[in-house]
């Protein structure tokens, strides 16, 4: 069960977040939502940290070696009679091996931020249409204590709690 509530100002729904900690809520399983960022409260940095750098590297690597293997087997593959001059090409090559590291790196980072933001879910997400008008969402996916979830909301300031 999903517990959350709608608050006016970030002081509130900050007040609310330090709350669930207090309680004993885990600050993963805590969601805040907005329609604006909110930087200078210290919820907006809840989730933040991603690995996309490294994920990109990654694929800009793989992108590296396959481009690297499909340059030399095509050339070795079928070999055109060049006059004395080695089979492999290496400098066309790199073009082809820059464009499929950036493939690589692009499809990667791509992949990463559906990933990680959420993006392809097959549950619906924790969301209130109130926080396009400027509300914003603080509450628990998956509450093991609804009640006390609930209660801790209602103390930080939420005059109405909703539970899905």
């Amino acid at each position: 069960m999903s517990v959350y509530a709608l608050y006016s100002d970030g002081h509130a729904a900050q007040r609310a977040v330090n709350a669930l900690r207090s309680a004993g809520v885990a600050t993963d399983d805590i969601v805040v939502i907005s329609a604006e960022p909110m930087e200078r409260f210290e919820f907006g940095e809840i989730h933040k940290s991603t690995r996309m750098w490294y994920i990109a590297s990654i694929g800009g690597l793989i992108g590296m070696v396959f481009g690297t293997w499909l340059t030399r087997m095509t050339e070795l593959a079928w070999p055109l009679p060049t006059g004395n001059m080695p089979i492999v090409s290496w400098w066309p090559n790199l073009i082809v091996i820059f464009e499929l590291t950036m493939l690589g790196a692009i499809l990667a980072t791509v992949a990463t931020l559906l990933v990680t933001g959420k993006l392809v879910r097959r549950k619906p997400a924790l969301y209130d249409p109130r926080v396009s008008d400027g509300k914003i969402l603080v509450g628990v996916e998956n509450a093991a204590r609804a009640e006390e979830v609930e209660r801790v909301l209602v103390a930080a300031g939420s005059p109405q709690i909703t539970r899905i």
